[in-house]
């Protein structure tokens, strides 16, 4: 059993962040495909911003987000921060504070999951 913690932190700018955001969600999608691995994919930072895009059906990544939906969280502090806590909300998505507001790294470590960033 596998247990990865991978964390969208690159924001809506630019090429490259396009493709921090795909190469994360690729590499959610084999975790959540394989039932014996645990995933927790959080948005944090300027990552939040990709959830109102994600989430419209029109986005070229809404499929590929729609595969790993049920194992994505969203920094709380962050999401108000970038503007996104209303998108948020009406995606339904869980949102983490665990630590000021933020989710809590050490947590992960903790209960053994190997933190992987984008």
């Amino acid at each position: 059993m596998t247990k990865a913690a991978i964390i969208v932190l690159a924001g809506t700018d630019g090429h490259e962040n396009l493709g921090r955001l795909a190469n994360g969600l690729e590499a959610a999608k084999e975790f959540a495909e394989n039932d014996d691995d645990e995933l927790e994919l959080i948005f944090d930072g300027a990552g939040t911003q990709w959830i109102p895009e994600l989430e419209d059906e029109d986005s070229d990544y809404h499929e590929l987000y729609q595969t790993v939906r049920d194992d994505t969280a969203v920094c709380d502090y962050c999401a108000g921060a970038f503007g996104v806590e209303e998108a948020v909300q009406d995606a339904g998505l869980v949102t983490v504070d665990d630590h000021d507001g933020h989710p809590s790294i050490r947590s992960l470590v903790d209960d053994d999951y190997e933190i992987i960033t984008f």
